[in-house]
C-alpha cells in the first residue's frame, strides 16, 4: 500500500504546483494592478504562466498534430490515423493520407517505450510521410491499463513486434529508434525462424543499445552500479486510485521525468528562467521553441514495472542480446537466423545515451547475413535526438535510409546467392 500512497503523493505534488502556478498568474494579473505596474508582479504572473503550463503537460498525451498533408497535386489531403492492430499495451497505427496513391515504401516505425509517448517521433513521421506509408507502434500509458490485462515485459514487447510485422506483410521496412533496437532485432530473428515468409525487407536500427558495454555511458554505468533489488525498491510503485490501472506496478512517468531533468539540471533551469523573462517581456508565444520542446519532453507515461526491470536486467546487466542468448517464451532466439533481411545501423558521434559502437554491434551478430546486406553509418556531429529528428536526420540520415530501402526492395536473396536489387526512384 505504501507504493500506492507515494504514487498518489507525487500526483498531489504535481497538482499543487500546477495550482500554485495558476493562482500566481491569476492574482498577479488582476486588472487593478495595471494602475501601478511593477516588475515584481509582472515576474509573478510570468512565473505562474510558465509553472502552470509545465506541470499541466506532465499528464497529458500530446497530439500527433498531423492533420493534413500537401501532395504532388498541390492540394491538402486529410491524414487519418487508423488503428490497424489494437492491443492492451500498444496499438499499430497507420498515417493514411486520404486520396493519395499508395506509396511504394511501407515503413514500420518502432517507437521507444522509455518514458515518452510515441509522439516523440512526430518530426520523424512528418519527414517519412512525404513518400512512404508510415506505421507506428503507439504504446499505451501503463497507468491506464487494468491489472486484468496481465504483465508486459521484454518478451511480450518482442511478441508484439512480431505480430505487427506479420500484420504488415513481407514488403515492410522496419526502423527501430533507440530503446527498441535490440528487441526489434530479436523479433526479426525469431520471425525469420518461425515464419520466414513474413520477414520484413529491411531493418534499420537507430541509436539502440544492442551491446551496451561496447561503449560505456552514464546510462550503462547506472545499470551495472545498482542492484535489481535497489531498482525495485526505489523506482517501482503502484498506480493510485485515480486511474484505470489502479494497483498495477509501474515505473512512474513523474519519477522518470525527475531523473531526466536531473541529468541536465543546470541547462533545464536556465531554459525555464529564460522563458519566464520572455513571458515578462511579451516575447513568448504558445508555440515558441521552448514550448514546442517542453510540451513533448514533459509529457511522460508510466512504464510497466516488469518491462523496465527486465530491460535493465536482461539487456543491460546480462547483455542477452549482445551475447545472442535472448529467450522468448522459452525459445532461444538465434540472431544468426536472419539471412535475407538487409540490416543497417545508424549512430550519432555525440550520442551520450547510446554511444557509437553500441548499435553497430548488431552487424556482428547477424552471422547468417552476407556483407552486401549489411550497412552502417555514423553521423559525426549528431547527438541522440539528432539521429532521428532535426537537420542531421532530414539532410543526411533520412536520404541514406531511404536509399538503403530502395536498394533492398527487389527480389529477395536466397541464402548463398547474390541479390538482384531493383532500385525504386526516390521522390
Amino acid at each position: 500500500m505504501r507504493y500506492m500512497l507515494t504514487y498518489d503523493l507525487m500526483e498531489t505534488m504535481r497538482n499543487t504546483n500546477q495550482w500554485l502556478g495558476a493562482t500566481a498568474k491569476t492574482m498577479a494579473s488582476y486588472p487593478v494592478f495595471a494602475m501601478m505596474p511593477t516588475p515584481a508582479l509582472q515576474w509573478a504572473a510570468a512565473w505562474g504562466e510558465v509553472t502552470e503550463r509545465t506541470f499541466e503537460r506532465m499528464v497529458v498525451k500530446p497530439d500527433w498534430g498531423i492533420h493534413t498533408f500537401t501532395c504532388e497535386d498541390g492540394k491538402d489531403h486529410l491524414v487519418d490515423i487508423e488503428t490497424v492492430v489494437e492491443k492492451p499495451f500498444g496499438d499499430l497505427i497507420h498515417f493514411n493520407v486520404a486520396g493519395r496513391e499508395e506509396q511504394p515504401r511501407k515503413i514500420l516505425l518502432v517507437a521507444p517505450m522509455s518514458g515518452h509517448y510515441a509522439t516523440l517521433l512526430r518530426s520523424t513521421v512528418k519527414s517519412l510521410i512525404v513518400n512512404c506509408e508510415v506505421y507506428v507502434t503507439d504504446w499505451h500509458n501503463a497507468r491506464d491499463i487494468p491489472v486484468s490485462a496481465g504483465k508486459f515485459d521484454v518478451e511480450d514487447y518482442t511478441l508484439y513486434l512480431m505480430e505487427f510485422m506479420r500484420e504488415m506483410g513481407p514488403d515492410t521496412h522496419v526502423i527501430a529508434v533507440c530503446q527498441p533496437a535490440p528487441l526489434t532485432l530479436a523479433a526479426t530473428a525469431y520471425l525469420a525462424e518461425l515464419d520466414p515468409d513474413a520477414q520484413p525487407r529491411t531493418l534499420t536500427l537507430i541509436g539502440g543499445p544492442i551491446d551496451p558495454n561496447a561503449t560505456p555511458t552514464d546510462v550503462t554505468d547506472f545499470g551495472h552500479r545498482v542492484t535489481m533489488g535497489q531498482l525495485e525498491e526505489t523506482m517501482i510503485q503502484r498506480v493510485g486510485f485515480k486511474y484505470k490501472g489502479v494497483g498495477r506496478m509501474v515505473y512512474p512517468g513523474l519519477l522518470q521525468l525527475s531523473s531526466f531533468m536531473s541529468m541536465n539540471a543546470d541547462r533545464h533551469g536556465k531554459a525555464f528562467r529564460d522563458q519566464i523573462m520572455r513571458v515578462m517581456r511579451d516575447e513568448a508565444s504558445d508555440h515558441d521553441a521552448h514550448n514546442r520542446f517542453y510540451d513533448e519532453y514533459l509529457a511522460v507515461m508510466d512504464m510497466p514495472a516488469e518491462f523496465y526491470l527486465s530491460t535493465v536486467e536482461r539487456i543491460f546487466k546480462n547483455g542477452e542480446i549482445a551475447k545472442n542468448e535472448f529467450v522468448v517464451a522459452g525459445h532461444k532466439v538465434d540472431i544468426g537466423k536472419i539471412t535475407n533481411v538487409a540490416v543497417k545501423t545508424v549512430e550519432g558521434g555525440k550520442d551520450d545515451i547510446s554511444a557509437p559502437g553500441q548499435c553497430v554491434a548488431a552487424l556482428d551478430l547477424c552471422t547468417g547475413l552476407p556483407d552486401d546486406m549489411k550497412a552502417s553509418y555514423l553521423e559525426p556531429g549528431a547527438g541522440h535526438y539528432g539521429i532521428f529528428a532535426g537537420k542531421s536526420w532530414r539532410n543526411n540520415i533520412r536520404p541514406l535510409v531511404l536509399d538503403f530501402m530502395n536498394t533492398n526492395s527487389g527480389e529477395r536473396k536466397k541464402p548463398g546467392k547474390k541479390a538482384k536489387a531493383d532500385k525504386l526512384k526516390v521522390v
